[in-house]
């Protein structure tokens, strides 16, 4: 009993003045970084130091492989910035509103770009736009400075990648693999009790099971960072992906056991009881529960491997869902609102509004990543004035003159440590508010060597970044980004053309498991635009009816496939032309033929079969009913 008391305690995570002793680590480590890329930069003699100290901010995360690989983004970014920078001012550095006019596509671009992808990879597509906003509007009326600026910024960024880097060895920043390990655990129990409530026969929402899909899918991102950690990250990363695919493709064979069900409840109470059919129904369901066990050890197996370090023994990619339209149509808005900005400021003709335009494209680019932009402006609206406050206090009351490094780093710890200790919170609002205030107060303060105590220059910063926040607000109201109705809309629109044609092009053809990842995207994305709509409910019954036909399509034409070749070749372009006209009764035919086919000749086609019965039964007259599995519970 003392032992377990003991454990117990020694398992309770330390708190002090609210915040985890984690959290606390996680915040000395930022402000270590901030000072080591700071007294670089200065002993360097970097033209603009400040830069380093921000990309140790924008680093700050709470695992080494997540810093890592968001710093090998933003390394690759910039120099795209850089190159785009050098083309743009070259080409139209005398062409004056024809320059606004192209930053305002490459703003689009990039937002688009941003829209396509996920994780670190759309960061990398907003800071191309963001690079590009600080090196060329900021140098707008010198071009010729372009370059320099450019390289400048290079290398601070540089400093700052390497002071992080560092900061997170010396101090032994926690991996992130145990954490990504847990939560695939979590979700597979999740997805377990699922599949035994299915097999109980009772009901489940199709709300659940988005929710479990959205879960799942969120990882994918998160799962890239794992390769950066150590050197047995590639693996761990292959193996996390396998175990989060494999854990959709469970999800989809417990759905598709649910579905089976009330076919076969429905064909046990029918007057015409149609004993071939039933006799089918039988074998699919006993085919589906044993490749729910065999899915369930291939998790099991990938997830030992992420906790050895080794490559899993069988490896998927995970494919996003990508929907062109609301990309395109995420960039345009984004280009008009800049473009119109940029307008503004040259209608009024007000000096040195370079820093305010420059930040509008950084609101702009951030906010692409986020899931709704316009709540982002919202929030740098809110962190702009405590930024400008808390750069004040320490310009003219901490510092006060002063320039010795010793006391620049005693006066930034409280800010640094506190601001970092915000971003470690769960809460997303007030996470993202610490990581904006800690990103535009080094901006704002803009520690240099020696410090510039100019309050006139200081005045009409601050002035500047908060007329550019609101601004940025006032034109998303007016152009508002894209909301989550359209995005809704332009998804399920999406997915009913799709229903019509599920082969990929020749030679990118995935496995029936990679397509199973890439619909649960899609429903991730579903659940995510729909999650303040009355029609939220509606919209996920439809994208889950959807998936579990997506999944029966490509688990069908893989399983048919197989038999192209062979003896059952003939059966086999039967059961494709019933698959290819959607009918259920064909279908069902050609899984009873195929059977025939396969035991006149000794073979095995059980797999082939239970696909043709699945599918039929997923495309039968009950499908909207059994689809949602009954919304009476949850």
């Amino acid at each position: 009993m003392q032992a377990k008391a003991v454990k117990a305690i020694e398992a309770r995570p330390l708190f002090f003045a609210g915040f985890s002793a984690n959290s606390w680590a996680f915040a000395v480590r930022v402000w270590l970084a901030c000072l080591l890329a700071l007294y670089t930069s200065f002993w360097l003699q970097l033209e603009v130091p400040s830069s380093a100290a921000i990309t140790v901010a924008i680093l700050a995360l709470p695992t080494r492989g997540q810093g890592l690989e968001k710093a090998g983004f933003r390394l690759f970014a910039t120099a795209i910035g850089v190159a785009a920078s050098i083309g743009i001012a070259g080409f139209f550095s005398q062409t004056d509103g024809l320059l606004l006019a192209v930053l305002g596509v490459w703003v689009g671009l990039c937002v688009c770009a941003a829209a396509m992808l996920d994780g670190n990879r759309a960061y990398a597509a907003a800071l191309s736009c963001i690079t590009v906003a600080l090196i060329t509007i900021q140098q707008i009326d010198s071009p010729q400075q372009v370059f320099p600026t450019g390289v400048a910024r290079g290398a601070a960024l540089v400093v700052g990648v390497l002071a992080v880097a560092f900061v997170n060895d010396v101090l032994a920043a926690p991996d992130y693999h145990p954490m990504v390990t847990k939560r695939l655990e979590a979700l597979q129990r999740q997805i377990m009790n699922y599949a035994e409530t299915v097999l109980r026969g009772e009901t489940l929402s199709a709300y659940l099971a988005a929710g479990i899909l959205k879960d799942v899918a969120a990882l994918r991102s998160e799962i890239a960072s794992l390769r950066t950690e150590s050197s047995s990250g590639a693996a761990r990363s292959s193996a996390a992906r396998s175990a989060m695919v494999g854990l959709v493709t469970a999800l989809s064979l417990a759905r598709a056991l649910a579905l089976l069900s009330t076919a076969a409840m429905q064909a046990s109470v029918s007057i015409d009881r149609d004993e071939r059919r039933s006799n089918l129904l039988a074998t699919c369901r006993c085919w589906l529960e044993s490749e729910l066990v065999r899915r369930d050890a291939e998790v099991e197996s990938s997830l030992d491997a992420l906790r050895n370090g080794t490559h899993p023994a069988v490896s998927h990619r995970a494919p996003l869902y990508r929907s062109g339209r609301i990309a395109v149509e995420s960039g345009f808005r984004a280009s008009i609102c800049f473009t119109l900005i940029a307008a503004l400021f040259v209608i009024a003709g007000w000096p040195t509004t370079e820093t305010a335009l420059s930040l509008v494209a950084v609101i702009i680019g951030l906010g692409a990543t986020a899931p709704d932009p316009r709540k982002f402006t919202a929030i740098a609206i809110l962190a702009t004035p405590i930024s400008c406050l808390l750069a004040g206090i320490l310009k003219y009351f901490v510092f006060n003159g002063v320039s010795e490094f010793a006391l620049l780093a005693i006066g930034l710890a409280p800010v640094v440590i506190g601001l970092a200790l915000l971003i470690s919170l769960p809460n997303p609002l007030l996470s993202s508010l610490g990581r904006l205030s800690l990103v535009f107060t080094l901006a704002i303060l803009a520690p240099t060597n020696p410090q510039n105590y100019d309050p006139l220059v200081f005045v009409i910063t601050c002035t500047l970044a908060c007329l550019a926040a609101l601004l940025t607000f006032a034109v998303q109201v007016l152009v508002p980004p894209l909301s989550g109705k359209r995005r809704l809309q332009l998804l399920l629109t999406e997915g009913r053309r799709k229903r019509s044609g599920l082969r990929d092009r020749p030679g990118r053809r995935l496995s029936p498991e990679e397509a199973a990842f890439r619909e649960a995207t899609r429903v991730q994305q579903i659940v995510a635009a729909s999650s303040s709509l009355a029609q939220g409910q509606c919209a996920v019954d439809e994208a889950m009816n959807d998936f579990d036909r997506s999944i029966a399509l490509e688990r069908c034409e893989a399983e048919l496939d197989r038999l192209k070749d062979g003896a059952l070749a003939e059966a086999a372009d039967i059961g494709r032309a019933a698959l290819a006209r959607r009918d259920a009764g064909l279908l069902l035919a050609a899984a009873g033929q195929l059977r025939r086919a396969a035991t006149q000749r000794d073979l095995s086609a059980e797999a082939a079969c239970a696909a043709l019965v699945l599918a039929s039964v997923t495309f039968g007259p009950s499908t909207s009913a059994a689809g949602s599995i009954g919304a009476r519970k949850s």
